[in-house]
């Protein structure tokens, strides 16, 4: 049997030099990745920042937000090659920003596109004697629009992901993010938390916050949409 102090004297051990390497290597990939979405997304950043309100301006700002999608997908190769052991930032990002651009921002005009609506619908309906009894209605469908598109993100931006056809994989991201809705639902909660941040300041929100929400909105939608990660869902 052991003494009695092993145990706290097993806690009170300094960590291994791995650990070490380990968090720090943690901590320079978010800042950088942070650093890296702050220049990709610049314009949008300084947008934000010169105009007081931007709800006034939604449809420029909607257009302009653009940018955020091949530059989510270099994030996401960041947090895939930090999975892989690896804290080199500036060529994974880069890669995903380049392999992704074209289908993101497809898929980033759509899930505008498809959110504009709702949104304009709920306003209209919200007027009439029946708009608050279908208020949840355009709550959950602009939530699965926003979980679907940030699911077919993360698809396209997998390191093995090259072929992947975001219009092939809408309706089984669907059926993925519907049937585990309460990991889904976290997910848009943490994006929703995102992009209040950077509304909020953007360039505190963008150097700081960003990449931390992200990581965490991207590790639980990859295991969502695992399935579709498979070489038989390419």
């Amino acid at each position: 049997m052991s003494a009695p102090g092993g145990g706290v004297r097993a806690l009170l051990r300094p960590a291994g030099q791995a650990t070490y390497e380990r968090v720090f290597g943690t901590v320079y990939v978010a800042l950088m990745t942070n650093v890296l979405l702050a220049v990709a997304c610049a314009p949008l950043l300084v947008a934000l920042a010169l105009v007081r309100d931007p709800l006034a301006s939604w449809p420029f700002f909607a257009v302009l937000s653009a940018l955020c999608a091949p530059a989510m997908g270099g994030a996401f190769r960041c947090f895939a090659a930090l999975g892989e052991g690896s804290a080199v930032v500036l060529r994974p990002f880069w890669d995903g920003y380049r392999d992704t651009a074209r289908r993101a921002l497809a898929v980033w005009a759509a899930a505008g596109v498809a959110v504009t609506v709702l949104a304009l619908d709920a306003v209209v309906v919200a007027r009439t004697a029946w708009g608050p009894a279908l208020a949840p209605f355009f709550v959950t469908a602009g939530a699965l629009v926003l979980a679907v598109a940030f699911a077919l993100l993360v698809l396209v931006a997998e390191p093995a992901g090259e072929r992947a056809r975001p219009p092939a994989l809408v309706r089984p991201c669907l059926y993925l993010v519907a049937r585990r809705w309460w990991l889904t639902a976290p997910v848009v909660g943490v994006l929703a938390l995102a992009v209040a941040a950077v509304l909020v300041k953007p360039v505190v929100g963008v150097l700081l916050a960003l990449s931390p929400l992200l990581y965490l909105a991207w590790a639980t939608t990859r295991f969502v949409v695992a399935p579709l990660a498979a070489p038989s869902g390419q």
